[in-house]
């Protein structure tokens, strides 16, 4: 076995950096593909630390290649750099109202810290392959309009950064990957899997009129929604537990003033489910129920459905590798493996799809996730702990010819074979659609389903 003494030595004795790149993170947060004082100040870090980077251009973030000189596997290491929209909190941005309540200042600071683990003389001595750090962009889905607005200008293909570093060719080459997410609490903790999620938009179409003086002139879109929102509740009894589906819509266009027929009402929501096949299920009930409601009250709806995020695997051989990394330095009660499936979302579900990935949690805020009251509170088990994690877990793969990193790609399952048959099959998931035609024989034909 490989002594890696001298890398964890690295990180401790760099600690006072890295705890420093986590404040700087904290007091500078930007949402997704906007985080260029992000990018800037961490590249500033990696090259003082003599590392030559790959920027990603025309969005924030950049990766760099650690060679061992010796051939095996490419392990892929993350650090999310964006942050949420709170404006509550105490210390978010006063003008965009960002804040780290998720903690990805940390993965980032982390991220540095493997990085100054990795330049320890000797650290590649002994390992085969690659290890190959990103620093990525927007894996918080939010802020949907403006990344319409990139997609439109052709700047990026996805909403979500790691889909869209799949599609910049960013992962070729990778053979595994994996990142530590923050977590309340003073351990580590992993989840087998999570929910995907489809992103969806709908929008109820009426007739406008006098509400008090002649409202029998107007269609009413609000009445619409508010029939599909409960022709939807209806389904939820038909959603089975262990498919852990999730619905949550909100209203984001309700109607323009109160004396008028509301003839344009807007929903978005998300349908979350724990595999694809799932989601494809009960999002085309949602889709039926919607349409249905629409006609019922004689309103027009199209329905507009994205990709979102695809459900994330834990590959359980990989898993158990970083297990014994995280026991051998925080010990084997501080520490939990068998941790609920998770019904949130995260773009790391859709690398998962091609190829072993973990994504466990590890301990350091307190108060509620994504919420106005989240606070870094253990930032040295944040930051400086998770990196030694990391770096112990990337070596435990790749010594011994990288014998144990060889075991979980020989008996992977993921969803894809590829990449770029990811790309295809998730695109396909795109669909806009006039959901109700009215015939000129008054007839109503109902369009709902995705036949790609």
């Amino acid at each position: 076995m490989k002594d890696y003494s001298a890398i964890l030595t690295a990180i401790e004795n760099g600690k006072e950096k890295i705890l420093a790149a986590e404040r700087f993170i904290w007091k500078h947060p930007e949402t997704g593909y906007r985080e260029w004082k992000t990018h800037r100040y961490l590249k500033g870090l990696f090259e003082e630390l003599g590392y030559t980077l790959t920027e990603f251009g025309n969005i924030p973030g950049f990766y760099t290649d650690l060679d061992s000189g010796k051939p095996g596997p490419c392990l892929a290491v993350f650090g999310e750099l964006d942050a949420l929209i709170v404006p509550t909190h105490p210390e978010c941005d006063p003008e965009t109202g960002a804040v780290h309540a998720c903690g990805h200042n940390c993965q980032a600071a982390a991220l540095y810290g493997l990085a100054v683990g990795l330049k320890a003389p000797g650290a590649l001595d002994g390992l085969s392959g690659k290890i190959r750090l990103i620093a990525v962009p927007a894996e918080e889905l939010i802020e949907l309009e403006y990344r319409q607005q990139l997609k439109d200008q052709g700047i990026i293909r996805f909403f979500g950064g790691k889909q869209e570093l799949m599609a910049r060719g960013i992962l070729d080459g990778a053979d595994l990957c994996m990142m530590i997410h923050m977590a309340d609490g003073r351990g580590y903790k992993s989840a087998p899997g999570s929910n995907g999620c489809i992103i969806k938009q709908f929008t109820f179409t009426g007739k406008a009129a006098h509400a008090g003086g002649s409202p029998d002139d107007g269609i009413n879109a609000l009445y619409a929604a508010n029939a599909a929102l409960n022709a939807a509740n209806a389904l939820r009894e038909t959603f089975r537990d262990t498919d852990h589906v999730r619905f949550h819509p909100i209203l984001t266009a309700g109607g323009s003033a109160v004396n008028s027929i509301p003839d344009c009402v807007t929903i978005e929501a998300y349908v979350r489910a724990a595999t694809l096949d799932a989601i494809l299920l009960y999002n085309e009930k949602i889709n039926r129920a919607f349409a249905a409601a629409a006609a019922s009250i004689g309103c027009g709806l199209v329905i507009q459905d994205l990709h979102g995020y695809a459900p994330y695997y834990r590959d359980p051989l990989f898993a158990k590798v970083a297990l014994e990394a995280a026991k051998d330095l925080l010990g084997e009660d501080r520490v939990d493996n068998n941790r609920p499936f998770g019904t949130g979302c995260s773009d790391i579900g859709d690398v998962s799809s091609v190829m072993p990935a973990i994504h466990p949690n590890i301990g350091g805020y307190s108060g509620t996730e994504h919420g106005n009251d989240l606070y870094i509170t253990d930032p040295y088990l944040a930051t400086v702990v998770s990196a030694k994690i990391q770096a112990e877990t990337a070596v435990r793969l790749l010594e011994n010819d990288a014998e144990k990193a060889k075991a979980v790609i020989a008996q992977k399952h993921t969803a894809f074979a590829s990449i770029s048959e990811y790309l295809e099959a998730v695109e396909k998931l795109s669909f806009t659609a006039q959901a109700v035609i009215y015939e000129e024989n008054g007839e109503i034909r109902l369009h709902y389903k995705n036949n790609a």
